[in-house]
């Protein structure tokens, strides 16, 4: 039963039995419950701004609390359920892209979303988006999109290998030598690094994949590029950064002059010395795997799995 939608002023009486308090309880108008009810975060309420309010409850993912707010999150699939009427912030990441392999471009990060929505009573389907494979002598696996509700994020693009262009995606995967990167989605990313350098020449390297803070590094001067940096958000209580690029690989003679780091937020590394592996992403950061080095033998880092996190004031 929700508050009255329009008419008299809403009573102190109303307020507590929405709260399923008696109606006669004493009331702090600044209490966490009645903020919750009103969905006014800070300052003074005024009782119209509880009309068609109603007390609220939600099931789904791992819940946690944090001063105020509760924080439901969510690291696989899964329906976020609720009763009553509640504004809420949310952070969407899809899954990130593999990393190729051979000189290759690290994998792009997995689109990210954020931004405040007002709950109702229905169930959200929640899709949380897998990583992308790190490949053999191959492009890296695309990052796969995550959902929640209405609101979807494109996957990472792949991290290239040998000769090509990065894929597009949430954030473009890296180019691998001599190629450019991959593009990534207005609002929910950026694109991937060039590589630098032709065939199997000493110089030939990866660019690092896009992150959803900033774009991939462009390989140059025997040294791979490094992944965009990912984007840190409190929602859940504490800062984490999440969606970096992955870096790139290095060519034939690694080591080279340097390493292609991951983006900060869980983007891996790529291999540098010969044959070495790009390093995988953090798990459900929606980071994008590093790039191997070549020769053929090398293999991208996986990217990582997506993550859905929903606050909302209890």
């Amino acid at each position: 039963m929700a508050l009255p939608s329009s008419g008299n002023p809403i009573s102190l009486q109303q307020v507590n039995v929405e709260l399923s308090n008696t109606a006669t309880a004493t009331i702090n108008m600044g209490g966490s419950d009645v903020r919750g009810l009103f969905g006014i975060a800070s300052g003074a309420i005024d009782m119209s701004d509880g009309f068609d309010k109603s007390a609220f409850s939600a099931t789904g993912g791992t819940i946690t609390t944090s001063g105020d707010y509760t924080i439901h999150t969510f690291t696989s699939s899964g329906t976020f359920a609720v009763s009553g009427s509640k504004s809420a912030d949310y952070i969407v990441v899809a899954g990130g892209a593999g990393g190729g392999g051979t000189y290759a471009g690290g994998g792009g990060a997995g689109g990210y979303l954020d931004g405040t929505l007002t709950l109702s009573t229905t169930s959200y389907t929640v899709t949380i988006g897998a990583g992308g494979a790190g490949n053999n002598d191959a492009n890296g696996g695309v990052g796969v999109s995550s959902v929640f509700g209405a609101v979807s994020t494109v996957g990472g693009g792949f991290g290239r290998h040998d000769l090509g262009v990065g894929g597009d995606g949430g954030s473009g995967g890296g180019g691998a030598s001599g190629r450019v990167g991959g593009n990534g989605t207005s609002g929910q990313g950026n694109n991937g690094g060039n590589g630098r350098g032709t065939g199997i020449a000493s110089t030939a390297c990866g660019g690092g994949g896009g992150g959803k803070g900033s774009a991939g590094t462009n390989g140059a001067n025997s040294r791979p590029g490094n992944g965009g940096a990912g984007l840190a958000s409190s929602i859940n209580g504490s800062s984490v950064t999440r969606a970096g690029g992955g870096g790139g690989g290095s060519g034939t003679s690694g080591p080279q002059s340097g390493t292609g780091l991951g983006g900060s937020g869980g983007g891996g590394n790529g291999g540098q010395t010969s044959g070495a592996d790009g390093l995988p992403a953090t798990v459900n950061t929606g980071s994008g795997g590093g790039g191997g080095c070549a020769p053929v033998t090398s293999k991208g880092g996986a990217g990582a799995s997506g993550i859905v996190i929903i606050r909302y004031l209890t």
